[in-house]
């Protein structure tokens, strides 16, 4: 199905595979494909799974294999990583899996890449075996990636498959750093606004203003996050929004869990200063909650002031039939 656009621009589906309170692993990846399967319905552009690690709510670890997982079971929508956390692996690893993806599902794999650990330090000691790898040489990793998916690799290690594939690649970021590493590279850039709402505009104009045109882009090419949970009633919406925020503040104190159900009374679960948050959230660019008629009007204000190219939706909902449904009414909005 042709891609459907709304005020214009695509809209992509962020995948964080959430594992459910009571559930298990694999149903959490049932769900996934059956998103994936409606979406590309539905006309979105494209679908990304995020690598975190140690968050027994997220089941997006092994991204690469999920990727090759929700490319398997559709067929035109494109599936890429949002993203890889780069320093997390050796580039040639990447190239190889990503060159096999694309090998198995040509013109349809994207790579985005972070230079953040997705986790928490001890984690990264364990992905890594040692912290000498770090944000500080993204840009190292990135180069040796790129090399790998030349026609003329440099050195004599080649990636098989890898060489010579066209793989986009997106840099990903939630500061100005990836911004202006993706503006100095000509190549298209992603920011995580869905949790930094704060830095959205500083880290687009860093892009803007430096690109650079490349083989890969002659003009900058930016995609926004936002999260946005929709529903046929306000009230419904914002009880599904609980489960959400549960999260958050669950990675807030340290205390990761399993993806909540949502809350009937926020007074006796939740603290004074938690609901506050909660209720600043909603009135906040980076997280749209309510109706049909909320969600458009917001999303129209969000896309106009931040002039994005794309936008990439996440929508944590604990219920399937819910979180289908939210879709399906951001659809609704499309052309």
């Amino acid at each position: 199905m042709p891609t459907k656009k709304f005020e214009n621009i695509p809209l992509a589906v962020l995948d964080l595979a959430p594992i459910n309170e009571g559930s298990e692993t694999g149903q959490s990846f049932k769900n996934s494909v059956e998103l994936a399967r409606h979406v590309e319905k539905l006309g979105f552009n494209r679908y990304w799974l995020a690598e975190h690690h140690n968050m027994p709510g997220i089941g997006s670890s092994a991204t690469s294999v999920l990727i090759g997982h929700i490319a398997g079971a559709t067929s035109t929508i494109r599936v890429g990583s949002g993203g890889i956390m780069l320093p997390n692996h050796a580039p040639l690893v990447i190239a190889e899996q990503f060159g096999t993806l694309e090998a198995m599902y040509p013109g349809r794999i994207d790579l985005g890449l972070g230079r953040a650990p997705g986790s928490d330090q001890s984690t990264a000691f364990a992905l890594r075996r040692t912290l000498h790898s770090s944000g500080d040489e993204f840009p190292q990793l990135v180069d040796e990636l790129e090399n790998y998916f030349s026609d003329n690799p440099a050195g004599r290690v080649r990636a098989y498959p890898g060489t010579g594939l066209d793989i986009p690649i997106w840099l990903l970021g939630s500061s100005g750093f990836s911004a202006q590493l993706a503006a100095y590279k000509g190549l298209p850039f992603s920011f995580a606004s869905h949790f930094a709402p704060d830095f959205t505009m500083q880290a687009l104009q860093l892009y803007h203003q430096n690109f650079k045109p490349s083989a890969a882009l002659k003009e900058p090419y930016a995609m926004v996050g936002v999260n946005i949970i929709a529903a046929d009633t306000q009230e419904r919406a914002e009880w599904l929004a609980t489960s959400s925020q549960q999260q958050m503040f669950s990675l807030m104190r340290g205390e990761p869990t399993t993806f909540q159900p949502p809350i009937d009374d926020l007074k006796e679960v939740w603290t004074d200063r938690e609901i506050a948050i909660f209720r600043e959230k909603l009135d906040s660019d980076s997280m749209i909650v309510g109706t049909p008629d909320v969600v458009q009007q917001k999303l129209k204000n969000f896309i106009q002031k931040t002039r994005a190219n794309e936008v990439i939706v996440n929508s944590q909902i604990f219920h399937q039939e819910d979180r289908l449904r939210s879709y399906e009414l951001v659809a609704e909005m499309m052309e």
